[in-house]
């Protein structure tokens, strides 16, 4: 690879890792179209990235609730029609707006039925044989992620690779969501490295382009993505690959 070779891999988790591909189907269980699942993703990041940029800070699982909430109840119009043939599933939707706050356990929270979803999801399929040639080629493996290192535990625990990372953080540590540049400092101060010697690993571009700019390497996962629509305007990846499996090979 170019470069030195990295002692620290820093893993995103979040569609790096996971697979957020069940979500959808949270999201209709709360009669909600599927397709509002990458819309409200990309919501939850864009408010996490204004709240740093303000000099502020929420957990992702406050953001992603507040996001889940305003978009289901604008949802509700389009999902059905009011009247006597109306579909009761979609009465729930409507009750979002309601003064009282819901029941996070309860059966009427739409939104904390999607978010439960992240405590059942699993990794992509190259993940586990990505992650041990990776371990066993003797690099430290860590994660660094804008939601929850307690659930990122729970995915590991689940693909059976646990083992192979030594520490998982995420940014309640420097309550600064990534791309800001103190995260990352904070996750390679962590790992006792200089920047320098610390590769992120990511399918974000945005990701890439700010662990680079705080002076990491950056591996970029393209997961069928053609290589060409890296934005221009980010500052390119050292490395870029399918996969955690190519990843594995180029690094050696």
């Amino acid at each position: 690879m170019p470069g030195n070779r990295p002692q620290v891999l820093v893993f995103d988790v979040n569609e790096t890792l996971s697979d957020l591909t069940p979500l959808r189907l949270r999201f209709e269980d709360v009669g909600a179209s599927a397709d509002l699942m990458p819309l409200w993703f990309a919501g939850v990041l864009r408010d996490g990235f204004a709240l740093t940029a303000a000099g502020a800070y929420a957990d992702f699982a406050d953001v992603a609730r507040d996001g889940l909430r305003r978009l289901l109840a604008s949802a509700a119009p389009a999902a059905g029609h009011t009247g006597p043939d109306r579909p009761d599933h979609l009465d729930h939707l409507d009750r979002l707006d309601d003064d009282q706050p819901d029941d996070p356990a309860g059966p009427d929270d739409p939104a904390g039925h999607v978010l439960a979803g992240f405590s059942e999801l699993n990794v992509h399929p190259d993940v586990p044989d990505g992650v041990r040639a990776l371990r066993a080629a003797g690099y430290r493996l860590t994660t660094m992620t804008n939601g929850s290192a307690a659930l990122t535990d729970g995915l590991l625990t689940r693909a059976g690779v646990r083992d192979c990372f030594e520490a998982l953080w995420d940014v309640g540590g420097p309550r600064r969501w990534k791309p800001d540049p103190r995260s990352y400092a904070y996750a390679v101060r962590k790992a006792g490295v200089r920047p320098a010697d610390a590769m992120l690993v990511a399918v974000h571009p945005w990701d890439i382009d700010g662990a680079r700019r705080a002076g990491l390497a950056g591996a970029w996962l393209r997961r069928g993505t053609d290589a060409g629509v890296y934005p221009r305007t980010m500052t390119a990846p050292t490395l870029a690959a399918q996969d955690l499996g190519e990843l594995a090979r180029l690094l050696g």
